[in-house]
Order: structure tokens, then C-alpha cells, then sequence
């Protein structure tokens, strides 16, 4: 299922795609878990990408606060 959205995250918003499942995947989902796919972008640019495996990491503080709050709620 995908599930779209923004969060506002010390005045920087962050946009998010995620595509999860009911059940987890040790081979796909971060983690192990059920997120197979996800991106952030702050200011239209892509500061996370998950596909399946690492593209890009969060590094800025938004990206990486929002990476933990969707991990909590999707993983």
C-alpha cells in the first residue's frame, strides 16, 4: 500500500511517499521490516531514497527525524 503525505519538521517541510505491506520482508524492507520503498524530499530535493536497498541516506536532521517518525508509524 502507498501512503503519501508531508510532515513539518522544525519549520522544513518534508514530503514523503512509502510503500509498506502487512508483513515484513528480510530481503526488501528496511530493516527487515514492511517498508519496501520510500522518499523524502525538503525543498524538492531527495535527501532519502529506499528502493528495495539504499540510494540515498537521510542526512540532514528533518530528513532523518521524519525517516524515524515513518519507520515508527509503517515499519
Amino acid at each position: 500500500m502507498w501512503e503519501k503525505g508531508s510532515l513539518l519538521i522544525e519549520g522544513a517541510v518534508v514530503k514523503y511517499w512509502v510503500k509498506h505491506y502487512p508483513e515484513p520482508s528480510e530481503d526488501y524492507g528496511i530493516d527487515g521490516g514492511r517498508i519496501s520503498k520510500m522518499e523524502l524530499r525538503v525543498g524538492g530535493k531527495v535527501t532519502l531514497n529506499y528502493d528495495r536497498g539504499w540510494d540515498i541516506e537521510p542526512e540532514d536532521e528533518a530528513s532523518q527525524l521524519a525517516y524515524a517518525v515513518l519507520m515508527k508509524q509503517y515499519n
